[in-house]
């Protein structure tokens, strides 16, 4: 497996089991599919260009043959034969994408190919800032929530900071207004995607609070050691 997964390299790959309904429960084994290798490689990067998938694979006679997949057909259309049987030796090329439509995002999102859990950091004034894992499709409010929540004590709960770096390279940055009551929206509570950053400021009591900390606390140190020689002096 090559190109724009997650975790690209070689698998053995097991055919899945189903079990047959009936008084024996009988179990059938499932041939391996492509969408099953690619879950295996970590799901596609979201550069991925699944409209132009390339299985390589040698014949008996040692020629090589290249199959055409379109998985965004396969979305589209439940056209299982884009799906195709895997056998042993065969190669899985995924090429990048010059560009994706915004539009193609959320299907991919969803597909069975598409990676289990997705990574965004949310940093600054809630209670476990860091990278989370998060379910793909989690909207803006759930993934503060999983960060913790805001610091009740620190954070400006009014409005929060989405940094996201686009498919073409360009990085976009908006402030947001807060409603846990919202709904999914893309102006107000927007879905996550992979590598988003959420920032909390700070509110304002605690930005001044901080700043004065900053100021007077060398201002106490060097009263400090100025004290502790006094002590001397006065022996």
């Amino acid at each position: 497996m090559v190109g724009e997964v997650y975790r690209p390299g070689s698998y053995r790959v097991i055919p899945e089991s189903n079990t047959v309904s009936g008084s024996q429960g009988n179990i059938r084994r499932q041939p391996p599919r492509l969408t099953f290798a690619i879950q295996l490689a970590g799901g596609i990067k979201p550069l991925a260009d699944v409209r132009q998938v390339e299985l390589r694979r040698y014949n008996r006679d040692g020629s090589q043959q290249i199959i055409a997949i379109d998985l965004w057909n396969l979305l589209e259309t439940g056209n299982i034969e884009e799906d195709i049987i895997l056998q042993e030796g065969d190669t899985i090329v995924i090429p990048t994408a010059a560009s994706l439509p915004s539009e193609e995002s959320e299907p991919l999102a969803n597909a069975s190919f598409a990676p289990a859990s997705m990574r965004v950091s949310v940093v600054g004034e809630v209670r476990s800032p860091g990278n989370i894992e998060i379910p793909p499709n989690t909207p803006l409010n759930q993934g503060i929530l999983a960060a913790g929540g805001f610091d009740k004590r620190r954070a400006n709960g009014a409005t929060i900071e989405l940094v996201r770096l686009n498919p073409n390279g360009t990085v976009t940055r908006r402030d947001i207004d807060i409603d846990f009551a919202q709904d999914i929206t893309e102006g107000d509570n927007p879905i996550l995607k992979n590598n988003d950053v959420v920032i909390v400021s700070r509110n304002f009591l605690t930005a001044a609070s901080d700043t004065l900390t900053t100021i007077f606390a060398p201002i106490g140190a060097l009263t400090g050691f100025v004290n502790f020689f006094r002590l001397f002096d006065n022996n």
